[in-house]
Parts: C-alpha cells; structure tokens; sequence
C-alpha cells in the first residue's frame, strides 16, 4: 500500500505509513522545497525506488517565500560568478519553454539617472553578456521619452533614459508541487508533515554510515524507521540540523529576504521595475505577480530559531518603503497600502564575508558518512542541482534507467478544449500549473467555480481541486502554499473564507468544529508572520539592513 497525492483519513494514512516503513528504499530524501523535489523527479526518472518526507508542509520553507523570480542572476555578473549566470540562463530558457503559463517571461526597467550607478554604458556591458549567455540579442537602452512610457510612474527629476532586459517570474510553491506531480507520475513517492527525527546507522558498517532515518508523522503521531542505500539531506537552509547529528560542523549562514505585496491599482508597473536601494544600493524590485505587485527584497543575516515562522521586521518594511518612495515618489506609498508581508530564510554557504549580499549563491553538495547533503543555489538552476547530487550517488544506486540526457524538466500538458469561459491566458496558466491534470481540474468545477477570484488570477475550482486531491493537512497549506491567497488578499482572505469553506470543508471532510480550529489558527498565523508588524522590536538579525 502507498500514498497517493490525495488527503487520506488517518487511519488510511497510518496503515500507508506502516506499508512504506517495511519497504527497501534506494533513496530517501529529506525536505519537501524544490531541491528535494528536483532529486525525486531525476530519481523517480532513472527507475530507483525513492521517498521524499517533509516535516511540514511542501514548500514550506524558502521555496514558498522567494522572490518568485527563475531569473539568469544578472547581479552575479558583478561578483564574477559567471558559471552560475551562465548555468541560470540556459535553466531559465528551458522553463520558459517547457512549463508556460507557470514560468513566464518578464521584462525589468532600470532607470538611467545623472550621477547614479551603475551607469548606462557598464550596465549595457553586462546586459549584452547576459544575452550572449542566453544566445539572443535585444534593444536595451531607451530615450527618456520612450523609457516614461514603459515606467510612467517613476521619479522624472535627471532622468536620461532607461534600460529593458527580460528574465522570468513563476510562483515557486506551485513549481514545487508541479514538479512532485511528475515525480509521483513516475513512481516516486512523496509525505508532507512527515519529519526525519533521527538518523539511523548501518549495524554491520565500521565508520557509522548512515542507513536510513526514524521518521514523525506531525499529523498522526506514529514513529516509522525507514531504511534507503542512501539517505539525502536537502532540507535548505535547515540542512545544519541534521548535519550536526554527525558531529559536522556548522557551514550555512542563513539570510532572510522579506517582501511586501501591494495591490496592482496602487503600484502599476506593466515592467518590472528596478533599482539601486538609495541606502546601500542594493538591487530592489517591483513587479507585477498573481494579480498583485511585489516588492522585494532584503537580504540580512537571520539570527531567529529557524524553527519558527520568518517574518518581515519593523527595519525591513521602512527599508522597503524608502525603496518605492525614492522611485516612485509621485505615489505616495505607505504602509496602508501593504496588502501581505512575507519572508523567508535562504541556504547560503557561509564564507564570512561581512556584507552578506556578497556571499556566493552557487549550490554545495557534502558527502559525510553515507549522509548526502545538497544546499545551497538558486530556484531556477533546481535540475542541474539534482543532477549533481544523483551524480555523487552513481556508486551507492543500482543501474538507472536510461534517459534521454535533453528530456524536458517537466512534461508537455495537452492543451484544454475552449470551454466555460475561460481565457487564452487562464487556460495557458491552468496547463503550466497542473500540466496532464489541467483538463480534471477544470471537470471539477461547480457553478461559477472558473471565475477568477477578484483581484487575483486563481480561480476557484482551484480551491476545489487542492482540498480534494493535494494533501492539505491544514488550512494555511491550502491558502499559503496550494493557492496563494493569504499573500493576494486583505487580512488573509478574511472576507472570502465562508465561500471558501463552502467548497473546501466537505472535500476535506473536516467537521464543524475542526474547520472553526483551522481557521483561528490560520488567522492568527496570518497575524503574526504574514501581515505588517505590530511592533517594533529589537532585531539582532537585521543589522546589515
């Protein structure tokens, strides 16, 4: 017996728990972001027998709370981090190609002011490397006249022009659970709030390898020792934690990046919108997602329990702020205008430079005593991070099955029939973000459930079909992760959570008094992580804002 992608009863999931700790697994990987997904997808492709556990939700962590971009790492250029640039470019094209309407093309403006930096004529060396590493040319460079009407917003005092490059935009929770879609499709297996409590050791191995992990059902209590050839730590930002149960010493330096969304009617920008931060120039944007427009991002060191929720400071949202009132100050944005907040910890390897903005984005991979750990790198180069880690595991795995080595990240979707409404744009997003399941989901839908909900492009046969079939333990799986609601809507959704309940409560079969538990506790999590703060307290971990 084995778990299916649908929400099981606890009962059937206890007993599908028991049936997987009595199998012989070739691979087990811990954390359920997109590096962990990635690895299952390349193994599940190969033939070997793999489990992914998440101790919380899928995408809990930095893969639901990036800045949303699957862009080339334009900045590297500047730190000489050409392999990664180059690398990120071409993994960006692919997506663009292959997973449309997830992964879609965005075009950035960068205003050209007398006295600022970078100028125009370094910033134009390296936009045309960037397109040299993409293998395409374009027009960068605009007229003041020409560049207004591109970006008819911003601050017009000593501007001489402006530069356009496109990178692309995606929403990373979605990305993940597209990619363990095609995993589970070929046969890999993959538990959320199932967490790796303890590493297990070989009986008959002289250096204590390790042989398997003791695993913690978060929803039902039980305690499952599972034994795999090789066992992969790719738990991100969270991968000294298990690290240190071998004696490892510490190696990451967790960052925090905190964003703001805006309603779009407050912040229009058709381009993304670029710039140099007036406080320490580092690079701040403002783009439109989902609806809405995003505004990111900082990037300080993280002092909190990694443990608990990251959340934007008091520090951070007047860092942002001052962002878009240096560039925009015609709009006169304040902290009224903040719809959500959002902030998460990124996996970077400590190098001990002071600015951390400075420290180096390429991913590392550490083998130590049979405990594979792969951190570290950016979202778009997901694949080739994957493959580098099934590479270090050729010697430990049986044969794999043969693949094609220019096989697509994710499979093609057929395209939807014309029906119910929907436009080119919503059917092309449907096919991007459920690929060969697009069709069922929209057979799902109930009177009036493909209509967008306002002021975003979900719509609401989404919420369906997530209750229904897309293991959602928790309400904030379903309007955090699954949809991405409480970042798009006022108060977290507040004003739409009785309809909400009205299609989700019975697909989840949830009781009454289950579903008034769930909703207190997704509010006040919403509160407390996702809103403006309602203090300002003293953070040890901002002080290079």
């Amino acid at each position: 017996m084995t778990l299916d992608p649908k929400a099981l009863p606890d009962v059937q999931r206890t007993q599908a728990l028991q049936a997987l700790a009595h199998r012989e697994w070739d691979m087990v990987i811990i954390g359920g972001g997109i590096t962990g997904a990635g690895i299952l997808l390349e193994a599940a492709r190969r033939g070997y027998k793999a489990l992914l556990v998440e101790q919380r939700d899928f995408a809990w962590g930095t893969s639901s709370r990036s800045s949303k971009l699957v862009h080339g790492g334009l900045r590297y250029l500047k730190e000489g981090q050409l392999g990664l640039t180059r690398d990120s470019v071409r993994e960006r094209q692919n997506l663009l190609r292959e997973a449309r309407g997830l992964v879609e093309p965005q075009s950035f403006a960068f205003a050209d002011y007398q006295g600022r930096k970078p100028g125009r004529w370094l910033f134009q060396l390296g936009l045309a490397v960037y397109d040299w590493l993409a293998g395409q040319r374009a027009r960068h460079h605009y007229p003041a006249d020409e560049f207004l009407m591109l970006a008819p917003h911003i601050a017009r005092t000593d501007l001489k022009g402006g530069l356009c490059y496109t990178d692309a935009k995606t929403d990373d929770a979605r990305l993940v659970l597209r990619v363990l879609q095609e995993a589970r499709g070929l046969g890999g297996v993959a538990i959320n709030y199932l967490g790796a409590e303890q590493l297990l050791r070989a009986d008959d191995s002289s250096d204590g390898r390790v042989s398997g992990v003791q695993l913690r059902d978060a929803a039902g209590g039980g305690v499952y020792q599972v034994h795999a050839k090789v066992v992969v730590n790719a738990t991100g930002a969270w991968a000294d934690i298990l690290r240190q149960q071998q004696g490892a010493p510490r190696r990451l330096r967790p960052l925090r990046g905190s964003h703001l969304v805006l309603p779009a009617w407050r912040l229009p920008v058709a381009q993304a919108v670029s710039l140099m931060h007036p406080q320490d120039g580092r690079p701040v944007f403002a783009f439109p997602w989902e609806g809405a427009t995003l505004v990111g991002t900082t990037d300080v060191d993280h002092g909190a329990d990694l443990q608990q929720e990251a959340r934007i400071t008091e520090a951070e949202v007047r860092y942002l702020l001052a962002a878009l009132d240096f560039q925009f100050p015609q709009l006169q944005l304040t902290r009224a205008d903040v719809i959500a907040t959002y902030a998460g910890v990124r996996p970077v390897i400590d190098t001990g430079k002071a600015d951390p903005s400075k420290e180096g984005r390429d991913h590392a991979v550490w083998m130590e005593q049979g405990l594979l750990t792969v951190t570290g790198g950016k979202l778009t180069t997901f694949r080739l991070i994957a493959l580098d880690a099934l590479r270090h595991l050729e010697s430990l795995l049986p044969p794999p099955n043969p693949t094609q080595p220019d096989a697509p990240v994710l499979a093609p979707s057929s395209p939807l029939p014309v029906q119910g409404g929907l436009a080119t744009q919503q059917r092309q997003r449907l096919q991007g973000h459920y690929g060969s399941l697009a069709g069922a989901v929209v057979a799902a839908a109930q009177a009036g459930e493909l209509s967008a909900i306002s002021g975003t492009e979900t719509l609401w046969v989404e919420l369906r079909w997530a209750a229904r079939t897309e293991t959602v333990v928790h309400l904030q799986d379903l309007l955090l992760r699954r949809t991405r609601l409480g970042l798009l809507l006022r108060g977290g959704g507040i004003e739409h959570l009785a309809r909400i309940r009205a299609i989700c409560q019975g697909e989840l079969g949830w009781s009454d008094a289950r579903w008034v538990q769930e909703q207190a506790a997704y509010l006040a999590l919403w509160q407390q992580h996702y809103s403006l703060p309602q203090d300002t307290p003293t953070d040890t971990g901002s002080k290079h804002v």
